[in-house]
Order: structure tokens, then C-alpha cells, then sequence
């Protein structure tokens, strides 16, 4: 029984061993086979990189052979700049000048002299044809107000334009027939009486004491009587004609001119913007219409300040019975276009032929445009300025003075509006630009 059970225990003892054995020998199969799998990968990897190193190696060989041929290439461009295939026959240019050397600036200040020097020339020989451009368009801009009424009130453009520019005609004509027959008439019998007026004033005790002294009234006397006025302030008959043709033809030009500007108008100004660049475009358009239509709104303004100083002078003027009172109501009118100075030119002419037809009438012309200027001064010009143009006084005075200098009467008409022009962009870009610094 002991040996039965002795021998019990030992075979358990050895299925134990070998149940460990097994158990032992399964985790290292586990293990091995792990490790066969990890080996499987590695290799997967290994021949992926090795296919990844493939690529990059007939990369790295194209990119060596493109080299190759740049270097070529490099050393053939070298070769032909040191030994050129056609030398130049009296040796190689030398490098360009810059543009900073003082031979290039000098050289391009001498030759901007000469083109402004030349356009100086230019400018000053077409003179007068400049002026009729300026002049066309100024009154293109004036009427372009009442061809926008018309559009606004759904009539096309051309349509309006022509309406306009038919009533501007229509005007005109319509005034030549009704005051060019009586001004003739009336300004020949003032030439003719010239000489009765002059005596009117020799019998004047003030005007005898400085007749005395100079002898004016005299050889005023004996000019007027010589019945050559006419001719020897026209030049003769020739210069007459002269001054006549160019008149119509200087007309006639502004006519259509002004007709086609004003047709054109919106394109002109579109082209005009377009040459700004894109970024101010906005700013600079808005700027120009307002400019243009100050300028506009001007014109309309000093027509209408001459045109009451003309009705107003003729009223006043048949009232007290002046003879030549239509010729120089016209007078005052197309005088009163020019600011400052145009008005009181024309009260001076005025009084002057007053007094030649009495004292009295001479008197109340004086204090008639003494009292006309102030209200037209004080009360008409600046109301109805101050809708168009927004110039103070100050710079209305030295603006005509200027422009009158520099074109005479044409300069002295646009004067106002370019200072106001001015006085807009330095308010506008000026004066914001210098507060932001």
C-alpha cells in the first residue's frame, strides 16, 4: 500500500512537470511566433524604404543629371561672353549710367528747360485759340445746369442739348433784332454829337481851368470834328472789316465749341476720371462734379448780375431822359459780367456822358451807381454768389486782379471760379491732410 501510494504521488509529480513543460513550451511558441510576426513586419518596412529609397535615388540622379546640363549650359554662356562670336568692332559697351549720376540729372533738368521753355512758346503763339477752348467750355459747363433740368424731367441728352443750345440762339437773335437797330442808330448820333458834348464841358469853369493847363478838350474837339473817327480808331475801312471778320468768326467758332462740349460733357469728364487712379477715383469725381458745378452755377450768377445792372441802368436811364440810354445800358450790362472793376467802368462812362448833357443829370447818375454798387456789392452779388461759389471778398478781388493781368478781361471772368475751384481741394485735401500730420 506505502509503494502503491508512493508511486500515485510520483506520477502526479510528473504530469505536473509536464504540464509545465507544455505550459512553458506553449509561451515560447507564443513568444516565437511574436517574434516571427515582428520579423514579418520589419520586413514589409525594409521593402517599403527600400522601394522610398528606390525613388529618391533616380530623383537625386535626374536632379544631378538637370545640373549637369545647367552647368553646361552655365559654361557655354560664359565661354561665348569671353570669346563672343562677332566682337564688337570698337570694343565692349561699358556698363549703363545710373540713373542718380550727375551727368543723367543735369542732363534731364537741362532738357526739361527746354520743353517748358518750348511749351511757353507753343502756348503763347495759340493763344487765342486757347482762349476760345476755355471760353467754350466755360459756358458749356454754365449751360450744362439747365440740360440736366430737362434730363431730369426724362428728355434724352441730345434732345436737351439742343433745346438749350436752340433757346441760347434764339436769345441772342431775338435781342439783336431788337436792340442792334436802335443801337446803331443811337450810337452814330452819339459819335456825331461827340463834339456839342465837348463844348458842353469847355463851358464848364472846372474843366476850362484844366483845358488851360493841357489842352485836352482842344485836340478832343478838333479829333471828333475831323469826321475820321471811325476810321482812325478802326484802322480804316480795311481794319474795320478785319475786326469785323475775325468777331464773326471767333463767334462762331465758340458757338460750336460750346455745342460740343456740351454734348460731350459726361464722356469728357469719364475720360478725365479715368486718368486718376482707382483708389481715388471716388474722392476725385466727387470733387470735380462739385467744382463743375460751382463753375456752372457762376456763370448763371454773373449773368444774372449783369442783366439786373442792364434793366436797372435803362429804367433809371429813360427816366431821366438820357438820349443814348439803350446803347448804354447795354454797355453796363456786358460790362457787369467782368467782377470788381466792370461795373464801375460803366457807371463812369455813363455819368461822363451825362454830365455833357447837363449837370443835373450828372449828379444823379453819380449818386444813382454810387447807391447801385453798394446794393449790388452788399445785397445782389453776395447772395447770389453764395450759392454758387463760396470765395471770400478779399480773395475775389486779388483773383479777378490776377486774372485780369494774365488774360485781360477772359482771365478776369474765370478768375472767380478757379479761386473757388482752389479754395474747395485746399479745404477738402489740404487742410484734412495737414490735421492728420
Amino acid at each position: 500500500m506505502t509503494q502503491d501510494a508512493g508511486g500515485g504521488t510520483g506520477a502526479e509529480r510528473e504530469r505536473a512537470r509536464a504540464e509545465q513543460e507544455r505550459r512553458r513550451a506553449e509561451q515560447a511558441a507564443g513568444a516565437a511566433q511574436q517574434h516571427a510576426e515582428r520579423a514579418e513586419g520589419a520586413a514589409d518596412v525594409s521593402v517599403e524604404a527600400a522601394q522610398v529609397a528606390e525613388v529618391e535615388a533616380a530623383q537625386a540622379a535626374e536632379a544631378a543629371e538637370a545640373a549637369t546640363v545647367v552647368d553646361e549650359r552655365l559654361e557655354t554662356l560664359i565661354d561665348e561672353k569671353r570669346m563672343p562670336e562677332h566682337p564688337e568692332p570698337f570694343g565692349h559697351p561699358g556698363r549703363p549710367l545710373s540713373r542718380n549720376s550727375p551727368f543723367v540729372l543735369g542732363f534731364l533738368a537741362a532738357l526739361g528747360v527746354l520743353l517748358a521753355y518750348y511749351l511757353v512758346q507753343v502756348v503763347t503763339d495759340a493763344r487765342s485759340v486757347i482762349v476760345l477752348i476755355v471760353v467754350s467750355m466755360f459756358l458749356a459747363i454754365g449751360l450744362n445746369p439747365a440740360v440736366e433740368g430737362l434730363i431730369d424731367l426724362g428728355m434724352r441728352r441730345a434732345r436737351a442739348v439742343l433745346v438749350v443750345f436752340a433757346g441760347v440762339i434764339a436769345a441772342f437773335v431775338g435781342f439783336g433784332f431788337a436792340v442792334v437797330p436802335p443801337l446803331v442808330e443811337q450810337t452814330t448820333a452819339l459819335v456825331e454829337t461827340l463834339p456839342d458834348l465837348v463844348g458842353d464841358l469847355q463851358r464848364s469853369e472846372r474843366v476850362r481851368e484844366l483845358d488851360e493847363q493841357y489842352g485836352v478838350l482842344d485836340r478832343a474837339q478838333e479829333y471828333l470834328a475831323s469826321g475820321n473817327v471811325g476810321e482812325q480808331a478802326f484802322g480804316g475801312i480795311l481794319g474795320v472789316g478785319r475786326v469785323l471778320l475775325s468777331t464773326v468768326f471767333s463767334a462762331f467758332t465758340v458757338l460750336i465749341l460750346t455745342l460740343y462740349f456740351l454734348a460731350s460733357l459726361p464722356a469728357i469728364k469719364r475720360q478725365a476720371y479715368l486718368l486718376v487712379p482707382a483708389s481715388r477715383r471716388e474722392r476725385v469725381t466727387l470733387l470735380g462734379d462739385e467744382i463743375l458745378s460751382r463753375i456752372g452755377s457762376y456763370v448763371g450768377g454773373a449773368a444774372t448780375v449783369a442783366f439786373l445792372a442792364g434793366i436797372s441802368s435803362l429804367v433809371f436811364l429813360s427816366v431821366i431822359g438820357i438820349d443814348y440810354a439803350l446803347p448804354l445800358s447795354l454797355l453796363v450790362g456786358l460790362l457787369g459780367i467782368v467782377p470788381v472793376v466792370g461795373a464801375t467802368i460803366a457807371g463812369l462812362v455813363v455819368c461822363a456822358v451825362a454830365f455833357g448833357e447837363s449837370v443835373g443829370q450828372g449828379v444823379a447818375c453819380v449818386v444813382f451807381y454810387l447807391v447801385y454798387q453798394q446794393v449790388e456789392n452788399y445785397v445782389l452779388y453776395p447772395r447770389i454768389m453764395a450759392r454758387s461759389v463760396d470765395v471770400p471778398a478779399a480773395a475775389t478781388v486779388m483773383a479777378a486782379l490776377i486774372g485780369g493781368a494774365l488774360l485781360g478781361v477772359v482771365g478776369a471772368l474765370l478768375a472767380i471760379p478757379v479761386a473757388a475751384g482752389v479754395l474747395l481741394l485746399v479745404r477738402e485735401v489740404w487742410i484734412p491732410r495737414q490735421e492728420r500730420l
